[in-house]
């Protein structure tokens, strides 16, 4: 990102379980910033506008907005639903217009991609991923999603990645859960979010002891996904955020068995004798997607002005 202070962005993001709002500058610095549940469409993105008019009023008009939104989601701005939520398990949104009404209230340019790929560029830029150009950021938590950058451009291609998706071997004697995703059962999200320990044990992620059985399999999960994106990707580090994969005793366990998984055949340093530093935890303390919204906006913005 540029050091121009004298930017003024506003970012959303839209979170499956809470929509953050916030505005601030391009050097990272946020104003003023607020969180509330994310309900329905219309309810929420009216409390996104209102909320934003009033820092409007405030501090001065915006010159983009950048929004950072759970998906599936259309991300291509010559698309007839660009700024669209696609098919969705989260009820009421599927096929919700986010960047209409924003556009609509602000005619200003808007950025929109990813919560994923907007964490991956706030990481980039502030985080744990300065000076790389091919990373990858994972969440694991409600759900499991992951983008970043391959030779320095976000992950796009058809629409964009849906790492969380990918599948995953099961052994039906050692985990007889199917999973939960309700488009493919025992993919990497269906198998090893929040929701599917939950269901799977009876009780919350967060409630569940260091030394039971649960984490041991979730981490053996992790490193399965963890092999296939360093197979497919070659990232030059994984970045891991979401409130699943924050707890401290999960990440030696996730390395130890990625290590096991890969089995010697990617022969590079940074794996072989650097694990810790290459599977590592997100740096920003929950600001990551916030502040790659400002990110986005401002790319939003200089294309604008390029066209």
């Amino acid at each position: 990102m540029k050091n121009n202070s004298s930017s003024h962005y506003a970012g959303i993001e839209a979170g499956g379980t809470k929509f953050v709002c916030a505005t601030g500058s391009s050097s990272g610095a946020i104003y003023a910033e607020t969180r509330f549940p994310t309900t329905t469409p219309k309810e929420t993105l009216s409390r996104t506008i209102n909320f934003l008019k009033k820092q409007k009023q405030d501090f001065g008009p915006f010159d983009a907005i950048g929004v950072a939104s759970f998906g599936p989601l259309d991300p291509r701005p010559a698309s007839a639903t660009f700024g669209t939520i696609l098919p969705t398990p989260k009820p009421g949104w599927t096929g919700a217009d986010i960047v209409g009404p924003l556009r609509s209230a602000f005619d200003i340019p808007i950025g929109f991609d990813t919560d994923v790929n907007g964490a991956a560029l706030g990481e980039w830029c502030w985080g744990v991923a300065q000076g790389l150009d091919t990373f990858i950021y994972l969440t694991i938590g409600t759900g499991i999603g992951g983008g970043g950058l391959v030779n320095g451009e976000l992950m796009h291609g058809l629409l964009h990645p849906e790492m969380g998706h990918i599948p995953l071997p099961r052994d039906p004697e050692i985990d007889p859960f199917e999973g939960s995703c309700p488009f493919h059962g025992d993919c990497f999200e269906g198998l090893a979010s929040g929701p599917a320990m939950e269901k799977r044990w009876g009780q919350k992620a967060e409630t569940l002891p260091a030394e039971h059985p649960a984490w041991e399999l979730e981490a053996g999960y992790i490193s399965l996904a963890m092999r296939s994106f360093i197979c497919t990707l070659s990232p030059q580090r994984i970045v891991i955020g979401g409130g699943v994969a924050q707890r401290s005793h999960l990440m030696p366990l996730i390395r130890e068995k990625t290590l096991g998984t890969l089995n010697g055949y990617v022969q590079s340093p940074a794996i072989l004798e650097h694990i810790d530093e290459y599977i590592v935890p997100a740096a920003l303390e929950g600001k990551s997607g916030i502040l790659g919204a400002f990110v986005l906006a401002e790319r939003a913005l200089n294309y604008s002005q390029k066209g």
